[in-house]
């Protein structure tokens, strides 16, 4: 009688019959890979972009990573996941509102669900965070915590389950997009440029006032991008196996390919290689590389990489100087020039021996139209609604900061903290 009932309590819901379900090794790399996505954010881009911003206005840049992280978690929580990652064409539904049926024993393929969401929360809350590159100094922090969440709810979920939800009418029409070139990238990107449009440029812009504060920082913040990128891309492939590996294999190429392209650029053009081109190419090729990381080999991800470290470099430096819009931290010109970028060559580059899908090089010219149509309809979805939720936000709390505040720094401003004497 002892042994039977020992055995039924191993059988009960949530324990043995539980754990059956999940493969341990796929789940324990996408622990791992979870982490390290959130290592991007926190402390990874909150670093690299404090270290770029003036002495006065790191604090404040860093409370905006800070909060938003917080707010994209609790809205991905109460309605984001059930939004994005739920049955339905345009947008998912609420039967997984504030995580309802989120049980200890309910998987997504080979892993917990509760893994799989923790996996995509820590995307959009890089995603959120990556505009504020975009209207950096100058707007007011109660702004920022309105704009995330709204941006969250009504562009990030939307083009989130397009692209990779359940029925989504992107992903169903073959749009690909691995690790979120179109989703994370093209979509802040657009909405930093946006943002940078709408505020206007810093009073300081194109001033010596504007130069970054704190190198190391910055360069210890790419550090943490890069390493915590893996998370990125060979997690996407949600198991630990051959395309993951692959996905680290071009993610790697990319990155190391971006940098230095940047770097020879920035020495031809204007005279010294400098850390934080250095720090910015690296960025720009680990962008790059995302949408196309589970689809395309190493020479294209070479390709792809000193692609990405030449265009970004020109609208960084050129493009943003001859137009004259105040994108600060280049939230466009890296993330959305390079996730524009790596989407098209995604459909150049794309092997059907690794993520099943050919590419323009093997015959498949229709990829690339394709890859067009997708980024044409984020860049246009993005910036109009981005666009709208900036003037109702200016109307509701206002956007801007005063002239005096902007001069005395947004840390004293917006804080009443400031890091130097």
């Amino acid at each position: 009688m002892l042994l039977p009932g020992l055995l039924g309590l191993l059988t009960l819901p949530g324990t043995a019959t539980a754990a059956e379900a999940f493969n341990a090794g796929h789940t324990a790399w996408m622990l791992v890979a979870t982490t390290l996505v959130l290592l991007m954010t926190l402390p990874g881009l909150a670093l690299f972009y404090g270290g770029m911003v003036r002495k006065d206005n790191i604090i404040t840049t860093l409370s905006q990573t800070l909060a938003i992280a917080s707010i994209a978690t609790l809205t991905w929580m109460i309605c984001g996941y059930s939004l994005a990652f739920t049955e339905g064409r345009l947008i998912g539904g609420l039967s997984k509102i504030f995580l309802h049926g989120l049980a200890v024993g309910s998987a997504q393929g080979a892993i917990p669900e509760s893994v799989y969401m923790m996996f995509q929360m820590t995307f959009a809350i890089i995603t959120a965070s990556i505009i504020c590159g975009g209207f950096a100094e100058r707007m007011r922090f109660a702004a920022v915590l309105l704009f995330s969440t709204l941006w969250l709810l009504m562009v990030y979920v939307p083009v989130a389950h397009w692209v990779w939800g359940p029925g989504g009418w992107l992903g169903g029409i073959g749009i690909l997009d691995y690790a979120g070139g179109t989703v994370v990238h093209i979509n802040s990107g657009v909405a930093g440029l946006v943002a940078a449009l709408v505020l206007g440029k810093r009073r300081q812009f194109g001033s010596e006032l504007s130069k970054p504060h704190n190198l190391v920082l910055t360069m210890t913040g790419a550090s943490l991008l890069w390493v915590g990128w893996f998370g990125f891309n060979a997690g996407s492939a949600l198991l630990a196996d051959g395309r993951a590996g692959m996905a680290m294999v071009t993610t790697q190429v990319a990155t190391a390919a971006a940098t230095l392209s940047w770097m020879f650029a920035e020495w031809v053009f204007r005279g010294k290689p400098t850390l934080l081109g250095l720090a910015s190419g690296a960025v720009a090729g680990l962008v790059a590389i995302t949408p196309g990381s589970g689809f395309v080999g190493p020479e294209g991800a070479l390709v792809i990489g000193f692609a990405s470290g030449l265009c970004c470099f020109w609208s960084a430096v050129y493009l943003k100087n001859w137009l004259g819009y105040d994108d600060a931290l280049d939230a466009f010109g890296i993330h959305g020039v390079g996730g524009i970028l790596g989407a098209l060559l995604t459909g150049v580059f794309a092997t059907k021996a690794i993520g099943g899908t050919p590419g323009l090089l093997e015959g498949n010219p229709s990829l690339v139209a394709l890859q067009s149509f997708g980024v044409i309809v984020t860049v246009v979805y993005g910036a109009l609604l981005t666009w709208v939720i900036l003037k109702a936000v200016d109307a509701l709390v206002g956007l801007r900061v005063s002239e005096e505040e902007e001069f005395e720094g947004l840390d004293i401003s917006q804080h009443g903290e400031q890091l130097y004497d």
